[in-house]
């Protein structure tokens, strides 16, 4: 592949992506229930010409382009009134979750370097239902991650747990506002009473669901205390690009105060080049989505948001209802708003291949893996783009299992056992190809079946199936 030697007609490039589009997902069908956040097609229309019109724009230097300084201010405070901010709350607009989250992380790490010098193995206590983001926030940035359990059945934080895990070192607690998994809030009150006594920060991770469950709150829904009025929550993050219905790339991550938020910034002015003010991440900042962002809440407003909330969780009761019906499967939990898992309770349905047989018919929902007491299951996020399939994916839920239940049970992943337990494993080119040739897998091309793939990553040792995931990806990205 080579830059062309001469340019391309602008239709022969429109026509080239198109085509290269054609084996992705089709979000707009309804029937992707994951990944994508559609508001409709009129609020779809506002946010790309609100987009195209910051596409050039750079947020790098605010005292250029004064108006991206204003959008994020305007944002921020926006999302800081939506989720219980008083007038001291801070904010910053950053990519995304993940960028939300490890800033939490390096903010709580940078304080504790400065008031509590004596950490010098600094450690955040974390739920096995938080998400991964944190996990790579400690990996980034050195902070160890001290994993407790959840409550069995209910999937929420262990708050005994957690108390217990503190240490000398511990300069952070986590708590989600619902965690992703399972689409449950923990119990944040009683973790920032934690927070509170132990003197620690306290982050809730409200990326996925606070939009929509502050408005729940709002229509009278009973939601546990979240928000950033909550005593000891010290921080809070929150994607617009989710529930928010933003364009990707919006996300906002918000203290308690200027004082705890000043250990997020980095400034630096001795180098030869400009001088450098990053409030996030990133230096280079694009102004598209933040001008969407601002404009889809703007579009839709309060009464918008409230509308799509109704609908929504309307669908999610009626959907939650219809696959409990279905011999072969039910709900993990009692969710709190439009996320939810399901499991298998037959031998004869393999939750991954239940994933596989449903995308041949133009279904996706996303596998999560079996971890301490959350089995094998599939996750759902209902939203407002795939509300119109939400009764027909219940349907073809129940004839694919219904389908299932009459075949003899899967026999590989016993025979996936005793081949594992045969092999010597190790961290090792060799390692790699034996366990791609084991699941069927190409280096080449995407696999259009996952069923294997996945039964065989949650059978590894957790260290394992990482190198694995990594060296797969390292392979097949050019």
């Amino acid at each position: 592949m080579q830059i062309p030697e001469t340019g391309l007609a602008k239709n022969e490039i429109l026509s080239t992506l198109k085509s290269y589009k054609q084996n992705d997902l089709d979000w707009a069908s309804g029937k992707v229930f994951g990944l994508v956040y559609d508001p409709g097609k009129e609020a779809t229309e506002v946010i790309h010409q609100a987009y195209s019109m910051y596409l050039t724009e750079n947020g790098l230097d605010p005292t250029t382009f004064t108006s991206l300084l204003r959008l994020e201010n305007e944002v921020v405070r926006m999302i800081a009134n939506l989720l219980g901010g008083d007038q001291h709350v801070v904010g910053n607009f950053t990519s995304g979750g993940t960028e939300s989250l490890i800033l939490a992380v390096k903010t709580a790490r940078d304080m504790m370097r400065a008031t509590k010098p004596e950490i010098q193995s600094p450690e955040m206590i974390l739920p096995i239902t938080a998400h991964s983001s944190f996990f790579k926030a400690a990996h980034y940035l050195d902070v160890k991650p001290v994993v407790v359990p959840v409550v069995d059945n209910t999937f929420r934080a262990n708050v005994a747990a957690v108390k217990a895990a503190i240490t000398d070192n511990t300069i952070l607690l986590v708590g989600s506002a619902p965690s992703y998994a399972h689409g449950v809030v923990d119990p944040i009150a009683e973790l920032g009473q934690i927070a509170l006594d132990n003197d620690l920060l306290f982050h809730v991770d409200a990326c996925v669901g606070g939009i929509h469950l502050s408005y729940m709150q709002q229509m009278g829904y009973e939601i546990p205390d979240f928000n950033l009025g909550v005593p000891g929550v010290t921080s809070l993050s929150v994607d617009l690009h989710k529930y928010g219905y933003a364009a990707k790339g919006a996300s906002i991550i918000m203290y308690k105060n200027q004082e705890i938020r000043r250990y997020q910034m980095f400034s630096c002015s001795r180098w030869t080049g400009y001088t450098v003010m990053n409030p996030a991440i990133t230096s280079s900042k694009p102004g598209g989505p933040l001008a969407a962002a601002w404009a889809i809440l703007h579009y839709l407003g309060n009464e918008g948001y409230r509308s799509i909330v109704a609908e929504v969780m309307a669908a999610t009761r009626t959907m939650i209802a219809g696959i409990e019906k279905i011999d072969g499967i039910r709900v993990l939990g009692k969710p709190d708003m439009c996320i939810f898992a399901f499991e298998s309770t037959s031998e004869r349905v393999d939750v991954f291949r239940l994933a596989d047989r449903m995308k041949t018919k133009g279904w996706y929902l996303q596998p999560q893996f079996k971890r301490e007491n959350s089995p094998s299951n599939l996750h759902v996020s209902l939203n407002h783009g795939s509300l119109r399939q939400a009764k027909e994916l219940v349907t073809a839920l129940a004839e694919t299992v219904g389908e299932m239940m009459q075949e003899e049970p899967d026999q590989y992943q016993r025979k996936l056992r005793a081949e594992l337990d045969k092999m010597s494993l190790s961290y090792d080119e060799g390692t790699f190809f034996k366990l791609v040739e084991m699941a069927g897998v190409s280096i080449t091309e995407i696999p259009k079946e996952m069923a294997e793939i996945n039964q065989i990553l949650e059978a590894l040792p957790y260290d394992m199936s990482e190198f694995l995931l990594t060296e797969y990806v390292n392979n097949i990205m050019k």
